[in-house]
């Protein structure tokens, strides 16, 4: 029998919001059993908190965003996703800041920070989430589909293509939960450079920088655009390469994008608040399939505990 996990002390990092910009400070400090996973804005008036959970969950626009009150916390999965990877059950997570920091875009320097403060058992078991029959979230017309079906073992598959040659179609499994460092907590965040363009014409990924995402180029831009970008970024020069991705970085793995997807989706079915004992498919995923799957699995009666 598995018992409940804590972290051992406390510990903080800080770092900027993707979208807001603004420098956040996040603590996790140790809580007790069956408290689960807990953040609080302390920065508001009162320290309001909101549990992670599907049923407080309120924007998957850019990421997976909670809230209860006036507690609001966005862009929290790959935080959760660490949680998730390290089997960490009960935390509070102060949070000074409306949202998360990015860090390098993928759950590495939360990991190894959570490893650093290290995990304490408690006095209660673990608990597990199962499901007697297969339940299946699905957007036809998006090519969407979400599965979980009874297993006696972890394991999840993620299948992604967006139709272009840049970024074939790509799969990730993860066999155990416990794989989850060192083979997929790294793996950043990726956008299409026309999505980046979008954002930041809108006023978005304030916080975003070419150290803490994969920019896929599909079309090249003209020299002018890359001219700009260089600015946006403050860098000295923006090229694409042969890979058509931007030249800040490589890739850590050859398929860190299907990677990330499925690194998202363990964070996002941790708002369930418990690991799963099943098996789960998930082709197209993204935060608004993956929290509304999450939703469909805790309010369905083939879920149990």
């Amino acid at each position: 029998m598995n018992l409940q996990k804590t972290v051992h002390s406390s510990i903080s990092i800080s770092g900027k919001g993707l979208h807001t910009g603004q420098q956040v400070t996040v603590t996790f400090e140790p809580a007790p059993a069956n408290s689960g996973i807990v953040f609080m804005r302390d920065d508001l008036p009162g320290q309001p908190t909101v549990k992670a959970s599907p049923l407080n969950v309120f924007d998957t626009s850019r990421g997976t965003s909670i809230k209860d009150g006036d507690a609001v916390v966005h862009t929290i999965e790959h935080l959760m996703a660490a949680l998730a990877g390290l089997g960490i059950d009960n935390v509070l997570v102060h949070v000074h800041g409306m949202e998360t920091p990015i860090l390098d875009g993928s759950s590495r320097v939360y990991v190894e920070m959570l490893k650093e403060a290290g995990l304490r058992e408690l006095d209660a078991p673990q608990r597990v989430g199962k499901v007697r029959k297969e339940i299946t979230f699905s957007v036809p017309e998006q090519q969407i589909e979400l599965t979980i079906r009874p297993a006696d073992h972890f394991k999840m598959t993620v299948n992604v293509d967006y139709g272009t040659k840049v970024l074939a179609a790509q799969t990730a499994v993860l066999d155990n939960i416990q794989y989850f460092y060192p083979e997929f907590y790294d793996c950043r965040t990726f956008v299409f450079l026309r999505e980046l363009q979008f954002l930041i014409a809108n006023n978005l990924v304030k916080g975003g920088d070419l150290d803490n995402a994969i920019v896929f180029v599909d079309q090249v831009p003209d020299k002018a655009v890359l001219k700009q970008l260089a600015t946006f970024f403050q860098k000295k020069m923006v090229e694409v390469t042969p890979d058509h991705i931007l030249n800040n970085t490589s890739l850590r793995h050859p398929n860190e994008p299907a990677r990330h997807k499925l690194l998202d989706l363990v964070g996002d079915l941790y708002l369930l608040g418990v690991p799963l004992q099943a098996e789960i498919v998930a082709n197209r995923p993204g935060h608004f399939a993956n929290t509304a799957f999450a939703k469909m699995i805790l309010e369905s009666d083939e879920f149990f505990l």
